[in-house]
């Protein structure tokens, strides 16, 4: 086994580790929980590991990285998530190697990502993201829609052709009412998802908690967990 690979296997069993104790907490089971490892900033090698490793979802949040990335891997069994910002002339290559988009956050991006799934014949899953530090109608510093225009989001990405409404996923605030409060910020999602649901039964993913705050977001009964730096290491710095 290489260095590399030697590292990896055993932050991966570490994070495992953690989701299963914090299942045990919970009450829930690990099955529960789905761990989806964000690789931005490192190699198409590492993901090979990885999925050698038996990880079956990864992350990116950068198109320029990802598009090639996710071509190198195209033999992997994978599913790729899309995690960052996303403007609509990137939509086109996201779409061809996404399996999901978990920033949903206007509809100008709804009706793009429709018409590339159409085009390339695909189903895109589609999460809206909540930015929990935004006033009703504003948007987050990071990204996401108020949790006041989840519902209208929702029923637009619902009734788009290509694209299936899958749930919800936030990034623990830095900032407003729920800045250093990451159990109160999931709590709040999980509420969110809860009134989704009555309206769109199959909308049960909920992506919440990354490397500092996993536990916390599985405590509040995420569904998926994003975690990078645990598994990968402390990203190479860019530029």
């Amino acid at each position: 086994m290489t260095d590399r690979k030697t590292e990896l296997a055993a932050n991966l069993a570490n994070v495992e580790q953690r989701i299963t104790a914090a299942c045990a907490a919970a009450g829930r089971e690990r099955e529960e929980v789905t761990l989806i490892v964000v690789t931005k900033t490192y190699p198409a090698s590492d993901v090979r590991i990885l999925s050698e490793l038996g990880v079956r979802h990864v992350a990116e949040n950068r198109d320029q990285d990802a598009a090639p990335k996710a071509a190198a891997c195209a033999d992997l069994p994978l599913k790729w998530h899309f995690v960052g910002q996303l403007q609509t002339n990137k939509v086109r290559s996201v779409v061809g190697y996404a399996d999901f988009v978990q920033s949903i956050d206007r509809a100008r991006l709804v009706t793009a990502l429709s018409k590339e799934a159409g085009r390339a014949g695909r189903e895109v899953g589609c999460l809206i993201q909540v930015a929990l530090d935004a006033g009703e109608s504003g948007r987050g510093e990071r990204g996401g829609v108020a949790s006041g225009g989840v519902e209208e989001l929702a029923g637009l990405v619902a009734g788009s052709p290509g694209l299936r409404l899958d749930g919800l996923m936030t990034v623990a605030p830095l900032t407003g009412e729920y800045a250093g409060r990451e159990q109160a910020a999931f709590g709040r999602l999980m509420d969110l998802s809860t009134d989704l649901r009555r309206a769109h039964p199959a909308a049960t993913m909920v992506s919440a908690g990354m490397s500092a705050d996993l536990e916390q977001a599985v405590a509040a009964g995420a569904t998926h967990v994003r975690v990078g730096t645990a598994v990968l290491g402390v990203r190479p710095r860019l530029g």
